[in-house]
């Protein structure tokens, strides 16, 4: 072999182990970057058809998490595929976190069911439900609904264990590594993680470019900020960082702003607060949040046991951005900060 095809031999080569060192780094640190979608051979591990995070399709387990100021950091919601931020008494919010590509050892703090809860789990069929209890009237709807009860009434505090460092009724933890250990020992059959009627691929044309959105409930607010560096939305809870026990900044790949009707219910918590409902049957508006452009959009979801499709007003789908998904279910409108505004000028569409 002579010298000059050596030379370009050697060149080869490195540039190869180049890339392959570029793409091991991207799959590192951010296993969601448009590359792997653009050119799929580059990551052969299983996609979850919820998200299209790494780790294939699996069990699902639904977990109710507090949402509250003396909640935070939660534990383990960073694993979650996606996200529900639901309205409760009082204006303020909680959790109901889907795991299937990847269900952590521990997630928290755990909290009560509600009536909400019902009819938003139902499109993904027979999932493992865990929480911390219910109210009296509302144990028969979850004993009849298509779920599988894995509340902590039912086991012992080594599966629902109490963090020493947190104060009650923040304090319920679930080793759900023990929680799944103790579905596969009774061989309980979980539906497992679909395609649940939004699909994924590139951005659609138009939007609007924004920095950032505030989402608001009566008690409790987010922003999201768009990150150009890690290609997601970062989220804040009642406007500072949200970040989690593991010091991850949480946020999403996709933020839907699902705009639905928030109604009170016939229960009531403890103190006598009314327990609202969010209907997520039906249709109505939207927003989608990715790549740092909202888009307009309108959802349909015709009975309890369908997914959700997100469509533009002349009929056509928006694909979400592949990783994690978050969706807040509000009635009131987002207020929007535009590419390059000032900080205190903001659009509401």
């Amino acid at each position: 072999m002579n010298l000059k095809a050596m030379f370009f031999r050697k060149l080869a080569v490195a540039v190869i182990g180049f890339i392959s060192l570029g793409i091991v780094t991207i799959a590192v640190v951010n296993p969601s970057h448009p590359v792997f979608s653009q050119f799929p051979f580059l990551s052969q591990e299983p996609r979850n058809s919820i998200s299209r995070l790494p780790g294939g399709d699996g069990p699902i387990l639904a977990v109710k998490i507090d949402d509250t100021r003396p909640a935070h950091p939660q534990i383990g919601v960073e694993d979650a595929d996606i996200v529900y931020i639901e309205q409760v008494e009082g204006g303020l919010t909680r959790l109901a976190a889907i795991f299937s590509s990847k269900i952590p050892q521990l997630i928290g703090p755990i909290r009560s069911a509600r009536i909400s809860d019902i009819e938003l789990l139902q499109q993904y069929g027979h999932v493992g439900f865990s929480y911390s209890g219910a109210q009296t009237k509302m144990r028969p709807v979850i004993a009849a609904a298509d779920l599988e009860d894995l509340g902590a009434q039912n086991h012992s505090s080594t599966i629902y264990t109490t963090d020493p460092n947190r104060i009650p009724p923040y304090a319920m933890v679930l080793r759900a590594d023990l929680l799944m250990q103790f579905v596969k020992d009774r061989n309980i059959s979980l539906a497992q993680s679909k395609a649940m009627g939004w699909s994924f691929g590139d951005a659609p044309t138009g939007g609007q470019e924004i920095d950032s959105v505030h989402i608001s409930w009566p008690a409790s607010s987010y922003d999201a900020h768009w990150s150009q560096e890690e290609n997601r939305w970062l989220l804040d809870h009642s406007s500072e960082p949200d970040i989690s026990a593991s010091g991850t900044r949480l946020g999403a790949s996709t933020l839907v702003v699902q705009m639905v009707s928030i109604t009170d219910s016939i229960y009531k918590d403890k103190v006598g607060g009314i327990t609202p409902v969010s209907a997520t049957v039906g249709s109505g508006r939207g927003y989608i949040l990715r790549n740092g452009r909202v888009y307009q959009a309108l959802w349909s979801r015709p009975d309890a046991n369908s997914g959700t499709q997100w469509r533009t007003s002349t009929g056509e789908e928006i694909t979400f951005a592949q990783g994690h998904i978050w969706v807040a279910l509000t009635d009131r409108e987002p207020i929007f900060a535009a590419k390059g505004a000032d900080a205190g000028a903001r659009n509401s569409k």
